[in-house]
């Protein structure tokens, strides 16, 4: 382990695709990726995932055996990223597991939490290597969110000396981060990303998710429908701020529609405009000069929603996006290279949150550290 220079970050977001892994190694705050692997996440276990989601539904037995089963496959994702590269144990310094959400609660009127699952201890065994994992809750330990964690690592890989940088995050839910030339960091959740799409996508098509928007894109947006979803409590809230599944979900938008008579083509075409408007107003909202906008996250591929996201922001008279990959790192694996960069932190015992992002009280190191 002496020797070890290598990272491996894992990844399973809101939209729960799939297990998202990198190699990586760090020198001189440059980043180099060595190798990914996305492994499937099995039908009954993403069923699992989702019944414990559900406010209300709470199963302690399907718990424990959900986080057993996910602690299997995050080490499966991490032995064949493993094989790919011909790495063993020894070469490996950490690996950074984010985990699978099933519930997150901000904090407010009752105490915020984050609950990850994926046994760590499951992953150490099985692979051989340490594990870091538990990121949130000690930045909800000082009073943060928890969330968003990945606007620490964009401000180490994407700042830019002379430019104010946003950089926008498409997973299931959607953030941004807002990196000043004078090295300051800011960013906060702003709403649904692929989440409401995939949803109403696998309930109509019982497919995964709209490939490239195709769907979406052959039907109208309802102004009605959408002046309704943006009325959701979540968009009148200031930053820190975050968000999931708790507040949008396929429940959530059924109610919203209850009383519409609208096409299932027309609200796909409608949520697209709701996820590029309330990324694009949340971007406005800053009421600042902004020099350059960059993508990442599975959002990037629906191109229905890029278009009108590019649409949105053109109307509030914000520059274009450009995809992350054209400063440096592809757009699909930047989660997971945060995940890296996160236990690298952490077994350098420095400082992995920001608390203009999340709200806490201090910098503090998140993430514990299970052995093999």
């Amino acid at each position: 382990m002496k020797n070890a220079v290598t990272f491996i970050g894992l990844m399973s977001g809101t939209s729960i695709d799939s297990i998202d892994a990198v190699a990586v190694t760090f020198a001189h705050k440059k980043l180099n990726l060595l190798g990914n692997y996305s492994h499937s996440i099995p039908a009954k276990i993403k069923s699992d995932i989702l019944t414990l989601s559900e406010p209300g539904l709470d199963n302690v037995q399907l718990l424990a055996e959900t986080d057993h089963s996910l602690g299997e496959l995050f080490a499966e994702a991490s032995l064949a990223l493993m094989s790919q590269l011909n790495l063993n144990s020894k070469d490996i310094v950490a690996i950074g597991s984010h985990g699978q959400t099933i519930r997150h609660q901000s904090p407010g009127i009752n105490p915020g939490f984050s609950l990850q699952i994926g046994n760590p201890n499951q992953i150490a065994a099985v692979t051989g290597c340490p594990v870091i994992a538990d990121f949130r809750r000690k930045d909800m330990a000082y009073g943060g969110q928890g969330a968003p964690l990945v606007p620490a690592f964009h401000r180490e890989i994407f700042y830019h000396p002379n430019k104010t940088r946003v950089i926008i995050n498409i997973g299931g839910i959607s953030n941004i981060t807002i990196l000043e030339p004078n090295g300051d960091c800011r960013g906060f959740d702003t709403g649904p990303g692929n989440i409401l799409l995939d949803a109403w996508c696998q309930k109509h098509t019982h497919k995964n998710y709209d490939n490239k928007g195709q769907w979406g894109a052959t039907g109208s947006h309802n102004v009605a429908l959408l002046t309704q979803l943006k009325s959701h409590n979540f968009f009148h809230r200031t930053g820190p701020k975050s968000t999931g599944r708790e507040d949008f979900n396929l429940g959530w938008l059924e109610q919203q529609i209850h009383l519409l008579d609208i096409t299932p083509a027309d609200i796909q075409a409608t949520l697209a405009l709701y996820t590029a408007d309330t990324i694009a107003q949340s971007i406005a909202d800053l009421a600042q000069p902004i020099d350059e906008i960059f993508v990442c996250g599975g959002g990037i591929f629906n191109l229905a929603l890029i278009l009108k996201l590019n649409k949105s922001l053109l109307k509030r008279t914000m520059p274009a996006i450009q995809s992350t990959a054209s400063i440096g790192l592809e757009p699909s694996w930047v989660e997971a290279c945060a995940f890296a960069w996160l236990a690298k932190q952490r077994i350098d015992m420095k400082p992995g949150n920001v608390p203009a992002v999340t709200g806490a009280s201090r910098e503090t190191i998140l993430g514990c550290v299970y052995l093999p």
